[in-house]
């Protein structure tokens, strides 16, 4: 692909990757009761996620899964209902909880939390068809067509790159808003807000329509 299509593609693509979606509220929260380092490793979960994400679009079946109407809503709802679950526990968590994982028992070990922060990242990407939509529809509008599979690699690895600076720059904010609501009454405040933010990320998704075909 030319340098001139792909320096119109970064900033655009840092845009997506930046969006104050249901993944980077996760990273807030995380970084907020676990630190900027347990929020970022939980993010490979995402990152794993939309990496098959981008092998489906770039094989031609994200459309297919588009253009089905049974798929796509199922997806949908399966991603709009677990958002709100997150969100109900997250809204639920009491100051004590509040510093670890919303829902964790108090004797899981470090890597049982983690494992379970990035299962969360996973499920949360993979359960919203509006990603298929950006691989699908987004990146070929860069692709160029005679070296169709490099350029979208290229494209597609410059985008998990980039969403790992928005993770990072997430996680980072979400440990100083720890640092700065450290009691309990500020960990429920941030919290209920958090969860309050998922179940409307949530019902929003419900209510995406599949694009015309």
């Amino acid at each position: 692909m030319s340098l001139q299509n792909y320096w119109l593609f970064l900033p655009a693509c840092f845009a997506i990757n930046m969006a104050f979606g249901p993944n980077n509220v996760l990273s807030l929260s995380n970084g907020a009761k676990n630190g900027a380092r347990y929020s970022i490793l939980a993010a490979l979960g995402r990152i794993v996620a939309f990496a098959i994400m981008i092998a489906i679009a770039g094989f031609g079946l994200g459309a297919l899964l588009l253009a089905s109407r049974t798929l796509f809503t199922a997806l949908k709802f399966a991603g709009a209902a677990y958002l709100v679950w997150i969100g109900i526990k997250l809204f639920r968590a009491g100051p004590v909880a509040l510093s670890r994982d919303a829902g964790s028992p108090p004797s899981l070990d470090p890597r049982a939390k983690l494992s379970r922060l990035m299962r969360q990242e996973f499920l949360v990407a993979a359960g919203n068809p509006k990603a298929i939509l950006v691989f699908t529809a987004f990146f070929p509008q860069f692709v160029d067509r005679a070296h169709y599979a490099a350029s979208f690699t290229l494209l597609g690895g410059t985008f998990l790159l980039l969403e790992l600076v928005a993770v990072v720059i997430y996680a980072a904010i979400g440990t100083r808003l720890g640092s700065m609501t450290a009691n309990a009454r500020g960990f429920q405040w941030f919290n209920r807000v958090s969860g309050t933010l998922m179940v409307a990320f949530g019902l929003l998704l419900a209510f995406v329509r599949r694009p015309a075909t």
